[in-house]
């Protein structure tokens, strides 16, 4: 038990070390914008991993002799779509979530038990000198239990988010299929909104403008949130994190 306390302390510690290092971060930041984040090879990143999916066997590439088709050509022109490592295309955001769930639960239970000792092998009399004259054998144990249990819940949810965003081609897949990452931020006065999307697409899901749909994409990673004061004031302080965590009632 006494290791409990010492986590606890721990966390506390680790809690307020990590207040104090945001506030100093924030009071760096008084009186001017948020700086945006240095533009980097995406591969680079400390948490970028290779994406490794189940694929079909290599097809043997057939050529025909006197073709003007190229095997694997999607026209006769240069195909201006992202098809390589490094290219860039345009993805769609287009999401309008719109969801309510209602719950109500109503429980009721009566119990009514009555129990009498009118005879117990010839030990009934001895029972009138060991209890208190009051009790009767006849009506020795009586319960009666009401219990009612009502509940209600209701979530409303109304999400919706447009938003078109650039993304480079950082793995081509052995079965054609393509891996895609990318990122945007907007500042607006002293808030900073950031977008980022990463995913697996197919080469057909591609459209001739070389844009593609949010819904196309496989595996899709979408993060849009943003920081400045905007988002510290929607934030709740970290002691107030801790006790929602720890708090059990």
């Amino acid at each position: 038990m006494p290791a409990l306390p010492q986590r606890l302390g721990a966390l506390v510690a680790l809690a307020v070390l990590a207040a104090g290092c945001s506030s100093l971060e924030r009071l760096g930041q008084v009186g001017r914008e948020p700086d945006f984040e240095p533009i980097i090879n995406p591969t680079q990143k400390t948490e970028y991993a290779p994406v490794s999916m189940p694929i079909p066997p290599p097809q043997p590439v057939s050529r025909q002799a006197n073709s003007l088709w190229q095997t694997g050509a999607r026209a006769f022109f240069k195909d201006q779509r992202a098809a390589r490592i490094g290219d860039i295309l345009t993805v769609e955001i287009a999401i309008n979530d719109d969801a309510t769930i209602t719950n109500e639960t109503t429980r009721t239970r009566t119990d009514d038990d009555s129990n009498s000792v009118g005879a117990l092998l010839g030990y009934e009399a001895t029972l009138n000198r060991i209890l208190p004259q009051a009790v009767d054998n006849t009506d020795l144990i009586n319960i009666d239990t009401a219990l009612s249990h009502a509940g209600t819940g209701e979530i409303t949810r109304d999400d919706e988010v447009n938003l078109k965003i650039a993304a480079v081609v950082t793995q081509v897949l052995p079965n054609g299929n393509m891996v895609i990452e990318g990122s945007q931020e907007v500042r607006v006065n002293f808030d900073l909104r950031e977008l980022q999307i990463r995913g697996v697409i197919r080469p057909e899901d591609i459209t001739s403008a070389n844009t593609i749909s949010y819904e196309k994409i496989a595996e899709a990673r979408i993060d849009y949130g943003g920081r400045g004061q905007i988002h510290d004031v929607q934030q709740p302080r970290y002691g107030r994190q801790i006790l929602d965590a720890i708090y059990p009632f």
